[in-house]
Parts: C-alpha cells; sequence; structure tokens
C-alpha cells in the first residue's frame, strides 16, 4: 500500500510517498520545505505568514514527492497545530481524494510523530510501550498498549520543553530556533560548575511537567549575573541538564510502573544528542528496548504522517473527505 502523508501543522509544508507492507514500511520519498528563515527575524512562527508560505509550496512539493506514482489513499494532518496552516495541507487533502478518488486518513499530529519511531523499526517496537513525545509545542508522556490504543499519562502544565529551550535561547541572545543552539553552546562547556537550577515536578506522584519555574529561574540569574555572557555555554549546559533531567527521570518511572517493554523518543526535541544518549543509557538499565527515530524523522516531516496513516489504514480508520477537518484537538483514540 502507497501513502501520501502530507504535513502542515506549523511551518513546515510536507509530503511523503510511503510503502507498508505488513511490518516494513518504506519511504520513497519525504519532501520538506521549511520556513525557518523566514520566521528567524521574528524570533518565532508568525500563523499567518506561514500559512501563506503553505499556499505556495504544498503543490509543488506533493508533485515532487509522488512523482509518476499514484498513491492508495491520503494521510493528513488535521491537529493540533497552527489552525490556518493545518487548514492548507487538510482541504488539499480534500481536493486530491475527491480528484483522484481516494480513500483519506486523518492523523492527529502528535500520533504522527510516536509513530516516527515505527519508521525502520516497527518489528522491533513491542507492547506495553512508552513514548516521550517532545517538541516545541508538546511535551508528553504516552502509554501505547497497541495500534490504535494510545493513552497520555502525563504532559505539561505549562511550557512545553522545546518552548523552554526558545525562550532560552531568546534571553541569552542565540537566536531561533533556541534548541540547537542551546544545545550547540552546552556541547562547549566541559568545566565544573556551581550553577543548579531547579528540577520543576520532578518528585511528584504523576507524570506530569512544568517548564515555566525554569525559565524563570534563569531570567533571575542571569539579571544577578553581571557577567553571564562571558558563561552563556555554562548557562546552557546546565539549563539543558535540568530540562534532560526531568523529561528521563519521568519516563523511565512510567515505563517502570507500567511495565512498558520498550521505551521511544521522538518530537523535535528528541533530536537533542544529550536527551537521546541520556535516555537510552537509563532505559537499557532497567533492561528496555529503546527506539528512537532518524534525525530527519525527528522535527515536522509528512513520512511520520504516512506512518501513522499506513498503520491506522490497516485498521480501516478511513473517514470520508467530506467529513475531513482541521482541528486543535489533542485526542489520540
Amino acid at each position: 500500500m502507497n501513502i501520501l502523508g502530507i504535513e502542515t501543522s506549523c511551518d513546515e509544508t510536507a509530503a511523503s510517498l510511503l510503502e507498508g507492507r505488513g511490518d516494513k514500511i518504506k519511504v520513497i520519498s519525504n519532501i520538506v520545505s521549511s520556513q525557518i528563515d523566514i520566521h528567524k527575524k521574528y524570533n518565532g512562527v508568525v500563523p499567518e505568514v506561514a500559512a501563506r508560505e503553505h499556499v505556495l509550496n504544498i503543490l509543488p512539493v506533493i508533485n515532487e514527492a509522488i512523482g509518476n506514482i499514484k498513491p492508495d489513499a491520503i494521510a493528513v494532518a488535521t491537529g493540533p497545530g497552527l489552525i490556518t496552516s493545518l487548514m492548507v495541507g487538510v482541504e488539499t487533502a480534500k481536493t486530491l481524494a475527491y480528484a483522484w478518488n481516494l480513500p483519506v486518513i486523518s492523523v492527529n499530529h502528535i500520533e504522527g510523530h510516536i509513530y516516527s519511531c515505527f519508521i525502520d523499526n516497527a518489528a522491533k517496537i513491542k507492547f506495553p510501550a512508552i513514548f516521550l513525545t517532545v517538541s516545541g509545542g508538546h511535551t508528553m508522556i504516552v502509554l501505547m498498549k497497541n495500534h490504535g490504543e494510545l493513552k497520555i499519562i502525563g504532559e505539561t502544565v505549562d511550557d512545553a520543553a522545546g518552548e523552554a529551550f526558545d525562550k532560552a535561547a531568546k534571553l541569552l541572545g542565540l537566536g531561533y530556533p533556541g534548541g540547537p543552539l542551546v544545545s550547540k553552546e552546552a556541547d562547549k562547556f566541559s568545566g565544573g560548575s556551581g550553577l543548579e537550577f531547579p528540577r520543576p515536578m520532578l518528585n511528584k506522584p504523576n507524570f506530569d511537567f512544568s517548564f515555566s519555574g525554569l525559565k524563570t529561574s534563569l531570567l533571575y540569574k542571569v539579571q544577578k549575573d553581571k557577567k553571564w555572557k562571558k558563561r552563556i555555554s555554562e548557562y546552557c549546559f546546565k539549563y539543558q541538564e535540568a530540562i534532560v533531567d526531568v523529561l528521563v527521570k519521568k519516563t523511565i518511572k512510567a515505563a517502570k510502573k507500567y511495565d512498558a517493554k520498550t521505551v521511544c523518543l521522538s518530537g523535535g526535541v528528541s533530536a537533542n544528542k544529550t536527551l537521546r544518549e541520556t535516555l537510552e543509557k537509563e532505559a537499557k538499565k532497567e533492561k528496555k528496548t529503546f527506539i528512537k527515530p532518524e534525525f530527519k524523522y525527528t522535527t515536522d516531516n509528512a513520512a511520520m504522517v504516512a506512518c501513522a496513516g499506513y498503520f491506522n489504514a490497516k485498521r480501516n480508520k478511513y473517514i470520508p473527505w467530506q467529513k475531513l477537518k482541521a482541528n486543535c484537538n489533542l485526542d489520540l483514540k
């Protein structure tokens, strides 16, 4: 089965053609048109600008992705995300489904990130599985008992981890997007440090997160430190350390409670080298299989949407194109 995936949740216009045969997933194409350079000058994504760029890029990106191959079905990210951006992808999918007489699969954007782990790894993931999904807009722990059986067991009560990285980068004058820049600076630091940041909600009995207090702590420390500009790498190292510590410990605690066989990491922040290495190390200590997507599938892309669409198609989870609509619902059912 060949699935055309379409992703326009935020500022990436993406299309992918994926071939699925049983548990074997082959990504034929994965085309992404990024808007990062456009939004850099604003230090963040401007929704109206993003939507207009999607309109310009969506058809060329799809044409490049499919070539001369007609897909068997269309999977499209319908939410959550920026509603005006989502609408471009959804309306395009509806039009193509009508014109080509193809079935459609509605894919939750977070579900897409989760299924990025199944690309090249589907046979290795055993249930129950715990997924730490970390991005600029979302930070959550998801329990997956089987395909179609997903439950959010923990999430952020305020800022997402990616958002915390972006705000730190802005505060320290590093630029946008913040995650890679903070990580790059952190890698430069190798000495000892008396600098400490709080681990919000680390000892709470639940699996929720909070990163707004960490951001505030950074602000106060910088305001009191007249030499902070000479210590940027140190600040980034310790700030990143605090975020990774909370993410990893909460995830491992969830994996132990639910007796997970597999621990998976996904989302844009899953590209963070320290997070990937630390979570893998801790998962293996608990004798859990650890799965992470390739770097090219960590940020928003359409291969992950197509992969989620394929596994939904196997369960006949199609939707009439007339009922397809963009939404901001986080329901993963």
